[in-house]
């Protein structure tokens, strides 16, 4: 196929589940804020900007409003959410002919919420709710239009190279607020495992559980090695026809790698410097995606014809 239309579908996966991570952490963080009066609110802030790797943060103390305005509302910051939505669309248009119609209306209707002006006039709850579920439409839509052919591979790989990012900085940032269970259900809350992991646990809250279920969970979609292990497969699938022996690709091995130690090292040793280790899977996932680019995608090295 196309690099560029591989590079739009890597995107196009890369900026939706980002756009729905973003709602999912925006959502518990405003509640706990909401909630809580003994939170420094500042702190907080300037916390939730951390996970979303923003290192020039404003002067001066931090609420809410610049919050929404950073996290949600604009259209120049790369983490908010009108970013990644318009982002997603804007790939769409450049793998229009590969994308099912159903798809791309999805896609379509949910951005023209933007130039319209609907979505920055949404107040923070239902717009949290509204983001969430445009994309459970377009996943949807997504999952039930689409053929499982290079195209939906590239859409997956760039989904859960994105969760497995994202989860990553949740975990590194609640490592970093103390023994209260308190962050711990706020991020199983983010993550969507609130429930799940109650079921898992049989109802007990501890921070070592919940540590062990983000990160090292198979069966639960959103943990990183569950992630990880789809973005393998679909690795796996689109070098199927041309691999006979170990890994060709410098993705497949970093991929395989993160997952590796994850999965067999002691999870004592995970927790006992969790940042350092959630920080080395984000350059993990950042070397994978260069590597993904420099494979499949339009790169520094020109293709040239050969024999005749």
């Amino acid at each position: 196929m196309l690099s560029r239309i591989a590079e739009s579908m890597f995107w196009i996966g890369r900026y939706v589940e980002r756009a729905e991570d973003t709602a999912r952490i925006l959502d518990v963080q405003t509640s706990v804020l909401l909630e809580d009066a003994t939170l420094d609110e500042d702190a907080t802030c300037r916390g939730l900007l951390a996970v979303m790797g923003i290192e020039e943060q404003p002067a001066g103390r931090i609420g809410l409003p610049v919050i929404l305005d950073m996290l949600a509302y604009s259209t120049v910051s790369p983490s908010s959410m009108a970013f990644a939505l318009e982002a997603a669309r804007e790939s769409a248009r450049g793998a229009r002919e590969t994308l099912s119609v159903p798809l791309w209306e999805a896609l379509n209707t949910t951005y023209r919420a933007l130039p319209a002006g609907q979505f920055r006039h949404m107040r923070a709850p239902y717009l949290f709710s509204w983001v969430r579920d445009r994309v459970a439409m377009v996943n949807g839509t997504a999952d039930a239009s689409m053929v499982r052919d290079e195209s939906w591979q590239f859409l997956m790989l760039g989904r859960y190279v994105e969760r497995a990012d994202m989860t990553s900085r949740l975990l590194a940032t609640t490592s970093l607020s103390g023994g209260s269970s308190t962050p711990w259900t706020s991020t199983l809350r983010a993550c969507g495992a609130y429930d799940a992991f109650l079921r898992t646990y049989r109802g007990l809250e501890t921070e070592h559980g919940a540590a062990e279920f983000l990160m090292l969970d198979r069966l639960f979609p959103r943990s990183v090695v569950y992630s990880l292990n789809r973005a393998s497969e679909a690795l796996d699938n689109l070098e199927a026809s041309t691999r006979r022996a170990g890994f060709t690709d410098e993705a497949h091995r970093l991929i395989g790698r993160a997952r590796a130690e994850l999965e067999y090292r002691p999870l004592t040793d995970l927790l006992h410097d969790l940042p350092t280790e959630m920080e080395r899977l984000q350059r993990t996932c950042a070397e994978a995606t260069a590597a993904v680019t420099r494979r499949y995608f339009a790169g520094a090295e020109a293709m040239s014809w050969q024999g005749i």
